[in-house]
């Protein structure tokens, strides 16, 4: 088979080896395609392998050669899936390549707001400490999780990691999910309770119509004021406006974002130019070890589909 990546680079930068794809085709692997080259690009291809890059119904529709459809992400929102359904393409994706990488991220972004390490390591490289009349200081109030409540919406492989780490921690940890299952070490909730009594609210939930913008005006009204909100999920998720007119008022005292809705954000983006805001590039899944597991689950949904018994099939 003639396989085509069309953006590899978002998943291997040069720190992998693409060898468990090499070995099930002739394989032709783009660091990034622009929207005018794909179908150049796809052409010749029995199989596309994509990470970000849309596959819409117009360009589907010039790749009569295309059988398969390898999303190189859990996400598939940028396939239209109609239109691979009439080509007769299946699409795969990859679920829990990288649970524990994302909770760690999770309280990375935490603990940046809560105990703002970088903060202090900076001050002391220029030369605060050498000059401080006192063994120690401190630029921002220092907080203990412990005792703290940790709120999570959404509850699969992702928000019962963080809730792991939350316990060790010594938080309380409660839970919003649609449809609760008692679960040791956590309490189920209301969605009500998880805005009144969250100090950490943290957002693992799939993004639906229902949970789009679930983070807003009205919802951030009802948390506490020390209340941190945390966004590794998805960045429609929040309405993000409203998040930052509610760190710059002191409605709530922070946010933790690895996503935001538009990415790369654009320049005038409301959160960028907030105050007790973390933001990083959406980087929560890619440390070097859940990269290796997509890339080797990518080349056995590959395989799967070779051998006429396709998994995680999306269409």
């Amino acid at each position: 088979m003639k396989i085509t990546i069309l953006d590899g680079y978002t998943l291997n930068p040069g720190d992998l080896d693409w060898a468990p794809i090499l070995t099930l085709g002739d394989v032709k692997v783009y660091d990034r395609s622009a929207p005018e080259e794909i179908v150049e690009r796809a052409a010749n291809a029995d199989v596309l392998l994509v990470n970000k890059v849309v596959l819409s119904e117009v360009t589907l529709d010039q790749l009569p050669k295309v059988k398969y459809i390898g999303v190189m992400a859990t996400g598939f929102n940028n396939i239209d899936i109609a239109a691979a359904r009439k080509h007769n393409i299946t699409v795969t994706n990859v679920k829990a390549y990288g649970p524990a990488s994302v909770a760690q991220q999770t309280f990375a972004l935490l603990l940046a707001i809560m105990n703002r390490a970088e903060t202090h390591s900076q001050s002391v490289f220029n030369g605060e400490w050498v000059a401080s009349p006192d063994f120690c200081y401190w630029k921002t109030p220092l907080t203990e999780l412990a005792g703290k409540t940790m709120g999570l919406i959404g509850f699969g492989d992702i928000g019962s990691q963080v809730a792991k780490i939350a316990a060790a921690f010594g938080m309380h940890v409660i839970v919003y999910r649609k449809h609760p299952t008692e679960t040791e070490g956590v309490e189920m909730v209301t969605l009500e309770e998880i805005f009144e009594k969250s100090d950490v609210i943290s957002l693992h939930c799939p993004l639906t119509d229902e949970t789009k913008e679930i983070i807003n005006k009205e919802s951030l009204a009802k948390m506490k004021p020390n209340a941190i909100v945390l966004n590794t999920g998805r960045g429609p998720l929040i309405q993000e406006t409203d998040l930052a007119e509610a760190l710059r008022k002191g409605v709530i005292a922070g946010a933790g974002l690895d996503v935001l809705s538009t990415e790369p954000p654009k320049p005038d983006n409301p959160l960028l130019s907030v105050p007790n805001c973390v933001i990083t590039p959406h980087v929560a899944w890619a440390t070097f070890e859940a990269r290796k597991r997509l890339l080797q689950m990518v080349a056995d949904n590959l395989d799967s589909f070779q051998k006429g018994k396709p998994t995680n099939v999306v269409s």
